[in-house]
């Protein structure tokens, strides 16, 4: 059953949402006065169409079906999430409230506020306990982190039903405990932002030296295992009690300013857009964001082939994406975007990646006549012993793909695949595969029939497919 989203308001962190409930799948309803919403729209879609697709290793659910619409009550009948992301204006996100709960009484709506209180929305509303702050973080289609908050009179089942939404499209609801000004995150970056300020106006380092000392630094680590298991590991094996007896004391020292903050005057102002423009400023902001996605999907994919972080979340919802295909002639056994990491200097897909096409290509096979995660853990496999590739086209970045696959031999132990690489867009093989694998017993490494279960499927699976 498709599912439907209003998004009302249609900004950077509008859009972002609408590409999210999009791409995996949801009809997508906007309402944004703004008469270059629409175009605005399409250039973030733009942008997550190109990259989301990249963190997967399957084929992203169809795309539901957008629209615009001239009203709030226009675009939220029937729907059964609403995303209010309009200016940080209460009186105006009252009065937007109203208008939703006016039209869909019934809704569950989500407030993007990075500094309200769900209380504060709440204040006159018709109905306060279908309302909740769910705070995202820009690009909202790659970065999964939504601060969860509800407030004392948001119904529990509310709650429970939007993290279920939030997490079928493959973001993480972080529920906050308590309301509080700005929640969780934003709390960590205004420290963070008063202390460059002031940096910056002491002359003591420049914007780009302070970025330098985020990414080349504790960027990286805070990235894959935070602030308090960073510290933790820094404790060394007495760990995080050993950490706080050793750097502790240093916190009545006078190493930051963070309850100051500098006078923003004309002349700090300038000085910041000034080093700003020097760091920055020979790339377009277009230029910048596609830079910051593709930074993003090759941190997340390796964090991702460790199975931690981010990329963990990436896996989790890549399981709910994946489904085995149909016993057809050919079986559909990859569709998928080729990611950013898998090309080499030449601009293309590299040698390598082929083999990881058609390698995944013959675990669908595999699964597909029960040799699957299960069954390895039982002791019994599938190995390779042969592969012969043909490179016949370039693939590219970001190219939707399909691997088409025959069981062209498929008695005792043996079980061989045929594998023909597509362009999807344009039915071009780019590259095929002749595979033969060897059934194995993990306990002694060496060769060994299937159980009768498994040699079934895979002899009805070479039938099938020796049909012209």
């Amino acid at each position: 059953m498709t599912r439907t989203a209003a998004i009302i308001g249609g900004g950077v962190i509008g859009g972002g949402w609408a590409a999210r409930f999009l791409l995996n799948g949801w009809d997508v309803r906007v309402f944004d006065p703004d008469p270059e919403a629409e175009r605005k729209i399409g250039e973030v879609l733009t942008n997550a169409r190109a990259a989301l697709p990249m963190l997967y290793d399957c084929a992203l659910p169809p795309e539901g079906r957008l629209s615009f619409h001239p009203s709030i009550a226009e675009a939220v009948t029937g729907a059964d999430w609403v995303q209010e992301s309009v200016s940080e204006r209460l009186d105006l996100k009252h009065r937007v409230i109203a208008e939703i709960q006016t039209a869909a009484p019934d809704a569950l709506i989500g407030s993007s506020t990075s500094g309200f209180k769900p209380s504060q929305l709440q204040e006159g509303a018709a109905d306060p306990s279908r309302i909740m702050v769910t705070h995202p973080f820009n690009p909202v289609y790659l970065l999964p982190l939504i601060e969860l908050v509800p407030s004392p009179a948001t119904a529990e089942d509310a709650v429970e039903t939007a993290q279920e939404h939030l997490r079928a499209i493959g973001l993480y609801p972080l529920r906050v405990r308590k309301e509080i000004d700005a929640h969780i995150a934003d709390r960590f970056l205004e420290a963070v932002w008063r202390e460059a300020l002031w940096l910056v106006k002491d002359g003591i380092a420049t914007t780009e030296e302070i970025d330098n000392a985020i990414r080349y630094g504790f960027g990286l680590r805070w990235g894959q295992m935070g602030l308090f298991e960073t510290y933790r590991v820094a404790g060394g094996e007495a760990g995080m009690r050993h950490f706080i007896a050793q750097f502790g004391p240093a916190l009545a020292w006078p190493w930051t300013r963070l309850m100051d903050v500098p006078d923003l005057t004309d002349e700090l102002i300038e000085t910041i857009a000034a080093q700003s423009d020097a760091q920055s400023g020979h790339l377009s902001i277009t230029e910048l964001e596609r830079k910051r996605d593709r930074n993003l999907i090759a941190m997340m994919r390796a964090l991702k082939q460790q199975d931690t972080a981010a990329g963990w979340l990436v896996l989790e919802h890549q399981a709910r994406l994946a489904t085995l295909p149909a016993a057809e002639n050919p079986m559909i056994t990859q569709r998928r975007v080729v990611p950013i990491d898998w090309t080499d200097l030449n601009g293309h897909m590299n040698e390598g990646r082929y083999g990881q096409v058609f390698s995944d290509a013959a675990e669908v096979v595999m699964a597909h006549v029960g040799a699957d995660a299960d069954y390895v853990a039982r002791g019994m496999s599938y190995f390779t012993v042969e592969s012969s590739i043909r490179y016949l086209a370039e693939t590219h970045a970001g190219e939707r793909v399909e691997v088409q696959t025959r069981v062209t031999e498929g008695q005792g132990k043996k079980l061989r695949c045929f594998h023909r690489m597509i362009r999807a867009e344009d039915g071009t093989e780019l590259a095929n595969c002749d595979q033969l694998m060897l059934h194995v017993s993990l306990k002694t490494r060496r060769t060994c029939e299937p159980p009768a279960e498994v040699a079934q499927k895979v002899a009805a699976l070479a039938a099938l497919h020796a049909e012209e």
